[in-house]
């Protein structure tokens, strides 16, 4: 209510290694928390009104509304920064995954998510510099053929062999189409 301009409001994770990160990306750059953010009603509507759909195999669709929100449901160019704003506080807390084999499969798990979100990503900042997001497709799956030739896996140690299983998912994923890769 005090930013009436505002299309969404955002709070950042209390707890976890990066907790501290992530509010001082907050202050900087208002961008949504996947677990704690909210939408202005009168955004929800046009949103809805506008037909943009989010693919339906986006990983991570914070990213994406928050894009949305900014832009006011327009391409990159429509871009204000107020549009989106941070609630330092409040917050919301995680449960840390165990230190076992399921912890850290699950882990693992979301590692991949995490690269194939980066890759994922860019292909979306493509089509919101250029069409706007009435261009979205219905899954991101079919603009695999055209990018999996730019994409490559980073060569931090860090990230290498995630990056690989998620260009690897994202391969069978076009395979998987009709009419296939």
């Amino acid at each position: 209510m005090d930013n009436p301009q505002a299309n969404a409001a955002s709070a950042p994770p209390m707890n976890g290694r990066n907790a501290a990160y992530y509010r001082r990306l907050m202050a900087q750059e208002a961008g949504l928390f996947g677990d704690c953010y909210a939408l202005r009603g009168s955004f929800v509507e046009r949103f809805r009104d506008s037909r943009i759909r989010l693919p339906d195999d986006l990983i991570g669709d914070d990213g994406l509304i928050a894009a949305l929100a900014h832009t006011d449901l327009g391409d990159e160019s429509r871009w204000q920064a107020n549009r989106v704003v941070g609630c330092a506080g409040a917050g919301f807390y995680c449960e840390p995954n165990r230190i076992d084999r399921n912890g850290i499969a699950a882990q693992a798990k979301r590692m991949i998510n995490y690269a194939q979100r980066r890759f994922q990503n860019r292909i979306i900042s493509s089509i919101m510099r250029g069409p706007g997001p009435r261009a979205l497709p219905a899954t991101l799956a079919q603009t695999y053929p055209a990018w999996l030739g730019q994409l490559r896996p980073r060569l931090n140690p860090l990230w290498y062999w995630f990056d690989r299983r998620a260009l690897a998912r994202m391969r069978e994923a076009a395979a998987d189409r009709p009419g296939g890769a």
